[in-house]
């Protein structure tokens, strides 16, 4: 089985292009129907956040070009446009990358532990589409049980240094004193969750959180004393807010350039601090170009967490160490799942051998031979059909220089050497 990682992330990409080939929520389940088709793989996992989107994909043919093909039609674009930000792996190290991935090794964030979840939630969405079996099943919990043994028996998860934790750091280069501010969130999704935590810690006590489902951001808001309200109360909110952190799945931008300069002339001169997590935007890029606002995106984000990360350095060579050991154990699991395969195979053939031997000798009992010459021919004709297919192939890998196939019979009927040599030297005279 071959296996294909194909993506583009943070490091490859801008903004601009990984939101044009983000995938939204609505169109999963039509991206799985077309993706197994045109890619021929037999199982497939879409992975799409504000970083990065990948396409794990299984079969029987290396299916990366068609891949290629499919993902830059399916967002219409030109395969041209993609193809200098595209990274392939393949086998082994499309499942080193993916390990990597999980334990938060290959994140913008060295560490951050939400991607864990998000590629939890792209194999749950495989499951639920029935497009992931027992190959990607396999990868998918050798993978999740690596990034927790990461998690765990390694510090790189101990410094708060995540995309939301960089966020409300840069605030500060714009108010002092946060706890003066007021923050209205967009979104309640475990990124503007985790930014709720840290603008709280941070000071931040006044809170609106807008969400497309009234309760989801009413119970986030009152986890810290603020308001739930609908994406299409905002602009009654705006002019009261200093501090604008989105971070949705919307496929359009939820606050758009006039909204924001409208009410800039309720606000004299008050700054507006503005981060947009979100991948496709969430807010108009034209933003930025109003006085008073400080608009920043997700790869504005990176100096900060590039200082925050160096602390974890140490950790990462630890981690890099346990994807080592995780990729060759789950290496090594395939290779013991195939060994069954064959084995069970050579029994089978083995059994079908004995069978029409069996069968040839009973006969023979009926029509009256003699017992001891059935059982001596029974046990000849066994020996000689299990034997005769190995030794026509052990010749012929020997007279063509692949002695190690001797060595192999030898080690698998556990046969003396030195019995082996005696046996083809001529005796003295």
């Amino acid at each position: 089985m071959a296996l294909v990682t194909l993506g583009i992330n943070h490091r490859t990409a801008p903004v601009e292009l990984r939101e044009r080939i983000a995938f939204t929520p609505e169109r999963m389940e039509e991206a799985f129907a077309e993706l197994r088709v045109a890619s021929g793989a037999s199982e497939a996992a879409i992975l799409s956040t504000c970083n990065r989107t990948e396409l794990y994909l299984a079969g029987d043919d290396d299916c990366a070009p068609l891949v290629l093909r499919w993902l830059a039609g399916f967002h219409n674009l030109d395969a041209g446009e993609l193809e200098e930000a595209v990274y392939v792996h393949r086998d082994a190290d499309a499942v080193r990358h993916v390990m990597r991935v999980a334990a938060g090794l290959d994140s913008m964030v060295l560490g951050e532990p939400q991607i864990f979840g998000q590629l939890k939630d792209a194999y749950a969405l495989a499951r639920k589409y029935g497009a992931s079996g027992s190959f990607l099943s396999r990868m998918f919990e050798q993978t999740f049980s690596v990034a927790k043994r990461v998690r765990t028996q390694t510090a790189i998860g101990e410094n708060p240094v995540s995309v939301a934790y960089a966020a409300v750091s840069m605030a500060h280069h714009i108010f002092s004193d946060l706890s003066r501010n007021r923050a209205l969130l967009i979104g309640a999704g475990k990124t503007i969750e985790l930014v709720a935590q840290h603008l709280s810690e941070a000071g931040v006590k006044d809170f609106v959180v807008a969400n497309r489902t009234l309760e989801r951001a009413q119970s986030l808001a009152e986890a810290y004393g603020g308001k739930g309200i609908v994406l299409s109360e905002i602009p009654d909110y705006l002019a009261d807010v200093d501090i604008i952190i989105s971070s949705t799945a919307s496929p359009l931008p939820i606050l758009g350039k006039g909204a924001v300069e409208r009410t800039l002339k309720k606000r004299k001169h008050r700054p507006y601090f503005m981060v947009d997590i979100a991948v496709p935007r969430d807010i108009e890029p034209e933003v930025a170009s109003l006085a008073d606002v400080y608009l920043y995106t997700v790869d504005d984000l990176r100096q900060v967490i590039e200082e925050n990360i160096r602390s974890r350095e140490g950790a990462a060579r630890e981690a890099e160490n346990l994807v080592t050991d995780g990729v060759q154990a789950f290496l090594n699991q395939l290779r013991a799942l195939d060994a069954v395969s064959t084995l069970k195979q050579f029994r089978q053939r083995a059994e079908t051998l004995r069978d029409a031997e069996t069968e040839k000798a009973l006969r023979a009992l009926r029509n009256g031979g003699d017992p001891e010459t059935v059982l001596r021919s029974l046990a000849r004709g066994l020996t000689n059909k299990l034997l005769h297919e190995p030794s026509v192939q052990v010749r012929k890998a020997t007279t063509e220089g692949r002695t190690e196939v001797t060595e192999w019979l030898r080690e698998l009927h556990q046969l003396d050497t030195q019995e082996a040599d005696a046996a083809t030297t001529p005796e003295k005279l």
